[in-house]
């Protein structure tokens, strides 16, 4: 779900989550984000649940938020490397230009 500022109005609405209804206010721009999260916790706790091998709602919310908060931190440590090589190329660019200046001064 987005972090903006809380902006208008707020709303209540119900998600559906495991086959349990929840009601939940948030702001109204936020609403559709927040049913997007919702569908998404349903689909992975109904996901653990058909595994067969957690029983219990609390066990099955406890997993899928591990198994969410572990996607996101691999996701997290994945866009950091990706920035960490997309500096080291900027950087070998910047060398490598000048190494290229150099030598057409040189010529």
């Amino acid at each position: 779900m987005e972090h903006q500022p809380a902006a208008g109005k707020v709303v209540s609405l119900s998600v559906h989550i495991l086959d349990k209804t929840y009601q939940v206010a948030c702001p109204e721009n936020e609403r559709a984000a927040l049913i997007e999260c919702a569908d998404y916790l349903d689909k992975k706790m109904r996901k653990i649940r058909d595994s067969g091998k957690v029983v219990g709602m609390d066990r099955i919310a406890v997993m899928a938020a591990l198994n969410i908060t572990n996607d996101l931190l691999v996701q997290g440590q994945e866009q950091h490397s990706k920035d960490e090589i997309e500096s080291r190329l900027r950087s070998l660019r910047l060398k490598l230009d000048a190494v290229l200046d150099d030598s057409s001064l040189e010529q």
